[in-house]
């Protein structure tokens, strides 16, 4: 009888002692969780309001002037854009001569030579955005690994998941500027620090607005007055984020406006040939009995 006693004592001892490990191990899964998260962005941006967004929205060409000097002065050190030709600058209101002058402040490959020779050229209003690097491996291997992407078709190609109901409402109001609002929150978000406990790999920094990961190579691209406005804007990151964002918007879309205008056009049009073919119905059936 005692023997059964104490084996019944270490079979209750036993399930005591798995069921506190199950909860210890079931709170440590759920720190772990939420210490290195395994959705990503972490934070997810907030809509912007563009002057660019919805069916009727235009270019701000002052606010593209400037996000084209954010790209020149800082982005430019890293990223190409290499689908983007000078000679599209003259859609931001550059005069010819502007265009002239703006490409031939950079230096473009070009060959070969009469000696079979590759030479570089200062650039002009034919020639395409220069890539900071020779080739991709240069690129990686000036940038801890990690390849810049090129920006040419990054404001279409980045963005977030926006779930149901949210894209279904997406229908109607016509949202489209996911990529412009990935990149704002991407450039403001560094400020931010990780939660407790969460693990940021070793040459990398974290950004709760980053879509791949709960760390990104790119350190902070940008500071507070590190670009001057000559238009009185404000010298902040809020700003120079806003600014190269909707400038790589253009980039990625140049023709936006044109085609929200044949658009909206294409659209009377189908309303007034409507009307007709409802009152051509009238007037060619009036008279038959139904």
């Amino acid at each position: 009888m005692k023997k059964i006693l104490i084996s019944l004592a270490a079979v209750s001892a036993l399930f005591v002692g798995a069921a506190a490990y199950a909860e210890e191990a079931g709170k440590a899964g759920e720190a772990s969780h939420e210490a290195n998260p395994t959705h990503f962005p972490i934070h997810k941006p907030k809509e912007m309001n563009w002057t660019f967004a919805g069916p009727f929205g235009t270019y701000d060409k002052a606010q593209l002037q400037r996000g084209l000097k954010v790209y020149k002065e800082v982005c430019s050190a890293c990223h190409s854009m290499k689908l983007v030709a000078f000679r599209t600058l003259s859609d931001l209101g550059y005069s010819e001569a502007q265009v002239k002058a703006f490409a031939a402040g950079y230096t473009v490959p070009d060959g070969p030579n009469d000696a079979g020779e590759m030479f570089e050229r200062p650039g002009i209003p034919s020639d395409y955005f220069p890539s900071p690097y020779p080739n991709d491996k240069a690129a990686a291997a000036s940038n801890g690994g990690a390849v810049p992407p090129d920006m040419s078709l990054l404001a279409k190609a980045r963005g977030i998941e926006r779930g149901f109901p949210q894209f279904v409402i997406d229908i109607f109001t016509q949202y489209a500027t996911g990529g412009p609002d990935y990149i704002h929150g991407l450039i403001t978000g560094y400020d931010q620090q990780p939660p407790a406990g969460m693990t940021v790999p070793e040459g990398t920094h974290y950004n709760p607005y980053f879509n791949a990961g709960v760390s990104l190579k790119m350190p902070k691209p940008i500071s507070d007055g590190q670009v001057t406005y000559d238009d009185g804007a404000p010298q902040t990151v809020e700003q120079y984020s806003e600014d190269v964002s909707a400038f790589l918007m253009w980039a990625a879309e140049p023709h936006l406006e044109d085609r929200k205008k044949t658009g909206f056009r294409v659209m009377i049009f189908l309303l007034l040939f409507a009307v007709l073919m409802y009152l051509t119905k009238r007037k060619v059936w009036s008279n038959v009995a139904h």
